[in-house]
């Protein structure tokens, strides 16, 4: 069953397109005694909506966790034809490991507003929104409810790249890529939002070694896990000649329970939405040479081995 939240607990929602790295971020979610996962909100992305949900599923039945709900979002962007990254994540979008279907149903309603009903009942400043896909579905609800903003702690997000570049296009990390509206409306939409781009994720590259470690929990978690990991780092190491890849989206969990892990700069940040050129970049204003307010925490530093122990650590609480 799911533990009982406490004053000691942070609720979050999860809003995701899993993907290998979005799987090892939900798993170490709800391995975190920290947090209390209210539900996960599933959004087409680094594969359509139908598997996205159903990787969702899949994800909170393999942690032991059927009890928190999944609700299925926005099958394509708001404006825009839907691009996915099969090439990255393999057909199933969470390839290399061999996981069963799941037995649990995903809940009838939409995820939107489920996140709309779920944020007007909290208190104000209450619940923490984690996209780590596409911001499709979190800036539906903005636009449908406004007022839900004020029900907002903190939004934390996966996404974009202004020191390091894109991901996608030379200017684009590939969330904000695919719906570069959504992620607009996100940045402005009064809530507190924190941003991990690419310049943080790629200065905390995985080894085999780490992957190793992983396989070897010895449960059916570490063997899942580890699975996915080897199929997804080789994308990223024959694309940048590293010695391993980037784990993006794991990095909003490891902020919130360890924000000490991580260096910043509270500035503003726009997303290009126009521009044929460099359409979903992140501009930062990171020097403040604009007179344009500050609107995002932008993450540039991290403890790289402290971000992979914690991840260990949450993993091998995992069946």
């Amino acid at each position: 069953m799911s533990p009982l939240p406490t004053r000691d607990t942070r609720p979050i929602i999860i809003d995701t397109d899993p993907g290998q790295d979005d799987a090892i971020a939900i798993l170490a979610a709800l391995a975190a005694p920290e947090l209390h996962v209210l539900g996960i909100t599933a959004v087409a992305g680094n594969v359509p909506l139908e598997l996205t949900a159903r990787n969702a599923l899949i994800l909170v039945e393999l942690a032991g966790r059927p009890d928190v709900p999944v609700f299925a979002g926005c099958d394509r962007p708001r404006r825009r034809e839907l691009l996915t990254a099969e090439h990255v994540h393999g057909k199933t979008g969470i390839d290399g490991a061999s996981l069963a279907d799941a037995t649990t149903a995903l809940q009838p309603q939409h995820a939107v507003d489920w996140m709309i009903e779920t944020l007007l009942a909290a208190g104000e400043r209450e619940i923490t929104i984690c996209p780590v896909g596409p911001m499709t579905n979190v800036a539906a609800v903005l636009e449908t409810a406004p007022e839900t903003a004020r029900h907002i702690r903190e939004i934390v997000c996966m996404g974009g790249g202004f020191f390091n570049g894109g991901n996608t296009t030379p200017t684009a990390e590939f969330n904000v890529f695919v719906d570069p509206e959504a992620a607009q409306i996100v940045l402005h939409c009064g809530a507190p939002v924190t941003m991990l781009p690419l310049d943080v994720t790629h200065k905390a590259l995985m080894t085999d070694a780490w992957i190793t470690q992983v396989r070897e929990l010895g449960s059916r978690t570490g063997a899942a896990a580890a699975g996915m990991l080897d199929f997804y780092e080789r994308f990223d190491v024959d694309k940048y000649g590293t010695f391993g890849g980037p784990l993006h989206d794991p990095h909003v969990i490891a902020y919130l329970l360890r924000p000490d892990f991580y260096r910043g700069r509270h500035c503003n940040v726009e997303v290009e939405t126009e521009s044929p050129l460099t359409l979903g970049m992140t501009v930062v204003d990171w020097w403040s040479v604009t007179d344009r307010p500050a609107n995002c925490q932008f993450i540039t530093e991290v403890d790289s081995d402290g971000f992979y122990h914690l991840m260990m650590g949450l993993l091998s609480r995992l069946p």
